[in-house]
C-alpha cells in the first residue's frame, strides 16, 4: 500500500539540488586563527579565511551547514553569524545566535556589500586553500585551539 501524498522520483539525480554544495559561516571574528580554533572546539571541520568584514568558515561538509552554524554560534554566544548555502542555482542565508536559527535573510541583501573573497568562495568555487591567511580547524587539538584563543583574547586596559 502506498501513500498518495508521497512521490518517489524515478531519477534520484533531481534530489541533488536539495543538498548544499557550498556552506559558509560568516562571522565578525577579527581573525582566521581564532575562528578556526572555535570551529575546532565545536568539532566543525572548516577552512577559515580572513576578510574585511570578519573571518569566514568554509565548511568541509556543506551538508552539515546548519549543524555547523549552530555549533559555531553556540560558542560565540550572543554574536550573530550568517550561514550562506549554495544549492545548484539557489542560495540561502540564515542568521544564527547562541546556537539557534534566528531568521532567514535575503541572500541578495547579504551579498550586496560582501567582500570579493566571500563571493568567490560561494559563487565561483574558489578553493579556500588559495586564499592568503587560511587556517584549518581540521586536526587542531583542543589544547591547540585553547592556546590560539588565549593568545587572541582582548586585553583589559586596567582595573574596573
Amino acid at each position: 500500500m502506498t501513500d498518495p501524498e508521497i512521490h518517489v522520483p524515478d531519477d534520484l539525480s533531481e534530489l541533488d539540488d536539495e543538498r548544499p554544495t557550498v556552506a559558509l559561516v560568516v562571522t565578525p571574528v577579527a581573525g582566521a586563527a581564532p575562528l578556526a580554533a572555535a570551529c575546532a572546539l565545536a568539532k566543525v571541520a572548516a577552512d577559515v579565511v580572513p576578510s574585511d568584514v570578519g573571518a569566514i568558515a568554509v565548511l568541509r561538509d556543506p551538508v552539515a551547514g546548519r549543524a555547523g552554524a549552530a555549533a559555531v554560534s553556540q560558542l560565540l554566544r550572543q554574536v550573530p553569524v550568517v550561514l550562506l548555502e549554495r544549492r545548484a542555482s539557489q542560495m540561502s542565508a540564515t542568521q544564527w545566535v547562541a546556537g539557534e536559527h534566528e531568521r532567514d535573510l535575503p541572500p541578495g541583501l547579504v551579498l550586496s556589500d560582501a567582500p570579493e573573497v566571500l563571493e568567490e568562495l560561494l559563487l565561483d568555487g574558489r578553493a579556500p586553500a588559495t586564499v592568503d591567511g587560511v587556517v584549518s580547524s581540521a586536526g587542531m587539538s583542543r589544547f591547540a585551539a585553547m592556546r590560539v584563543l588565549a593568545t587572541h583574547r582582548p586585553r583589559r586596559s586596567g582595573p574596573r
